[in-house]
């Protein structure tokens, strides 16, 4: 592996994330492809964007910086979880399972921010 955030296992799960979205999006209807599916993927996309653009040659207060952008889209992708469940496009099953691995990505992100912090004083 030739960069620093294809060792990192939170950025490995947040790429897979992005393909958990992917795959709930091709089920949304066509007239959310603009509205709510084009804003889901992205920010889920963002996650991994976010943890890989930063680690790479950036300083430790700039790789938080990121890291926090990380979690910021984490958060976005919850509140899209959300407004699907509550227009009909996702189910309570799926809701809970996607929430869940968030939930663990945003943490794992946290704890590493935390971790980048300290490494800061």
């Amino acid at each position: 592996m030739a960069f620093k955030f294809e060792e990192l296992k939170v950025w490995q799960k947040a790429v897979e994330f992005t393909s958990d979205m992917h795959d709930l999006t091709k089920t949304f209807p066509k007239d959310e492809m603009y509205i709510l599916t084009s804003q889901i993927k992205r920010a889920a996309d963002s996650i991994a964007l976010n943890i890989a653009e930063g680690s790479t040659g950036q300083s430790n207060s700039e790789f938080s910086k990121f890291l926090g952008y990380a979690i910021r889209s984490g958060i976005e992708v919850v509140s899209c979880l959300y407004i699907g469940r509550k227009r009909g496009l996702i189910s309570e099953k799926d809701f809970d399972w996607y929430y869940k691995e968030l939930t663990s990505i945003i943490k794992m992100t946290q704890a590493l921010r935390n971790s980048v912090d300290k490494q800061r004083r």
